[in-house]
């Protein structure tokens, strides 16, 4: 498995990276600093573009025609993305979508958080 995090800091916050990923991990009801997301207009966007694969319930998708599967897990200021033998370009794809709602990609196995305050 690996895991694709995103979030978005308000305006002028600037947290511990790998404190926030722990209280998204524990799925927290609310985190200070981090802005609230359309959850359920980033599931639909996920959803269109990923139409052709097969949706396992709610929040999980694979891919009948090649590797990989994923399941998503959002609270009101977050997304958690499972991915199990999913390809790079698929994992590509869902941070693009991600970056459409300005949340940037933090990845736990590195750890690292990709956006413009990184150092």
């Amino acid at each position: 498995m690996y895991e694709l995090v995103f979030w978005k800091y308000l305006e002028g916050i600037y947290l511990n990276h790998h404190e926030v990923y722990e209280a998204v991990s524990e799925e927290q009801a609310e985190i200070e600093g981090l802005e609230e997301l359309p959850v359920q207009v980033i599931l639909n966007r996920i959803a269109s573009v990923f139409s052709k694969w097969e949706k396992v319930d709610e929040n999980s998708w694979k891919n009948n025609y090649g590797a990989g599967a994923f399941h998503i897990r959002m609270t009101p200021q977050s997304v958690k993305i499972d991915c199990y033998g999913t390809e790079g370009k698929t994992m590509d794809t869902l941070v693009n979508i991600m970056d459409e709602f300005k949340c940037s990609l933090y990845d736990p196995q590195v750890p690292e958080r990709y956006d413009e305050m990184s150092e």
